[in-house]
């Protein structure tokens, strides 16, 4: 059987951080499965998922918990991934002028249909032609079986003239 961990890491950026955690995964015979990290502001930070064997796994978390020096590290035993299930996955794509409250109101609507965010990545980056301060979003997300595309469409284009947003939802 197998233990899977869900770590979090936040560190100041060097170089050799993501070299130094694998090496330690990789020493106590765990298996580095998924991850998603990036730099923001000056730190590294990150998430990932690791599988390792039961008889193992106490030995990394000891292990991982010996890197405190170099991270802030927070670690969580986590169920392997369920099986696929009935709800479709979708991508939310949005961008319009930056603001406060934009990802408030879009989760409002998104948790009041019982949608899931599984993913979502942001950026705020210069309009081309005016300087204006755009806000993109991307995210994928678990719509249950039951809900329309079209009735989540249509709610998330209610806060559209609000938000001056566009969204398009794209069925993977």
């Amino acid at each position: 059987m197998a233990t899977y961990l869900v770590l979090t890491v936040i560190a100041d950026d060097r170089p050799g951080l993501v070299e130094s955690l694998a090496q330690t995964i990789a020493d106590n015979s765990g298996n580095w499965l998924e991850s998603s990290m990036s730099q923001l502001a000056g730190k590294f930070a990150g998430i990932l998922r690791v599988s390792v064997a039961d008889q193992h796994a106490e030995k990394l978390v000891d292990e991982l918990k010996g890197l405190s020096d170099q991270f802030t590290l927070v670690i969580e035993k986590a169920d392997a991934e369920s099986p696929a299930d009935s709800q479709q996955t979708v991508t939310l794509t949005l961008v319009g002028n930056d603001r406060p409250g934009i990802i408030r109101e879009i989760s409002q609507v998104l948790a009041g249909l019982s949608v899931n965010v599984e993913e979502l990545n942001t950026e705020c980056v210069p309009a081309p032609m005016s300087g204006d301060i755009l806000f993109k979003a991307k995210a994928r997300l678990k719509v249950p079986s039951g809900l329309d595309l079209e009735e989540l469409q249509s709610e998330l284009e209610r806060l559209t003239d609000d938000l001056i947003v566009e969204i398009q939802l794209e069925e993977l």
